[in-house]
């Protein structure tokens, strides 16, 4: 008796609990699991961002895309400038684009990536937006290396286009060079544009350099004027490469 007694119960249970299951899962049916999704939002709660936090990301994100987008937008200004001043000069250019820069030679050489397998060559001359940036003292098939202007031994021929005074321009170590002038007084003011002159023995005669920036008239040996190059040395990132026809002639 006892033994038909334990039967029926576990029948019951059984039958119970089918019934359970199966009106479970007609309730997850019909309200499509939404409790379920609930459970486990809650449960996984601890391993999601905050809604701070997302915002903060998706800030971030929004802030990384718009510099992305503005460091194209300036890469395109450039190289249209460079391209529209190759365009304007008599001679073909290369376009090439700094690919190595020391900080601690920062103001005195440059690395191109451009080499003689592009047809660059020693002593050709180079040009950025504004003005003259350097000349070309070695070259590897794929690379070229820069003495820029603005170097402390480079020396170039120059003078006020205005009154035709010319001199010798030197290297600083920053944006502004000095131009040293032959005649003891010269005539020459503040905002006056220089350029390379016919006594350059490394560039071409007419090359932009920049403008007067201020006068020393007593200056020994001979007078002086600072010069503020035209060509934004500190921020080069592309360049133009001329052959120099004038030491080709030289040589």
């Amino acid at each position: 008796m006892q033994t038909l007694r334990r039967r029926s119960l576990k029948i019951i249970r059984k039958a119970a609990l089918l019934i359970l299951a199966v009106s479970a899962a007609f309730w997850v049916r019909q309200t499509q699991g939404s409790l379920l999704f609930e459970i486990y939002n809650w449960l996984s709660l601890p391993f999601q961002p905050s809604p701070v936090q997302q915002e903060v990301l998706v800030n971030a994100r929004i802030e990384e895309l718009e510099i992305q987008l503005q460091e194209l937008e300036k890469q395109n200004n450039t190289l249209k400038q460079l391209f529209n001043y190759t365009k304007t000069k008599k001679t073909k250019g290369i376009v090439a684009p700094v690919v190595g820069r020391s900080a601690d030679y920062w103001w005195q050489k440059v690395t191109l990536g451009r080499g003689s397998k592009d047809g660059i060559q020693k002593d050709f001359i180079v040009m950025g937006t504004g003005g003259i940036v350097g000349r070309i003292t070695s070259v590897t098939p794929h690379t070229s290396q820069v003495l820029l202007v603005s170097d402390s031994t480079s020396k170039v021929g120059a003078g006020i286009i205005r009154s035709r005074q010319m001199g010798f321009m030197k290297g600083q170590g920053n944006d502004t060079v000095v131009l040293e002038f032959f005649n003891d007084l010269p005539d020459v003011k503040v905002g006056d544009f220089v350029s390379t002159s016919a006594y350059s023995q490394l560039f071409p005669a007419g090359l932009a350099i920049g403008k007067v920036e201020s006068i020393n008239l007593n200056n020994t040996p001979a007078p002086q004027a600072k010069v503020k190059l035209s060509a934004p040395l500190y921020t080069l990132e592309w360049v133009t490469v001329y052959q120099n026809k004038q030491s080709e002639t030289e040589k």
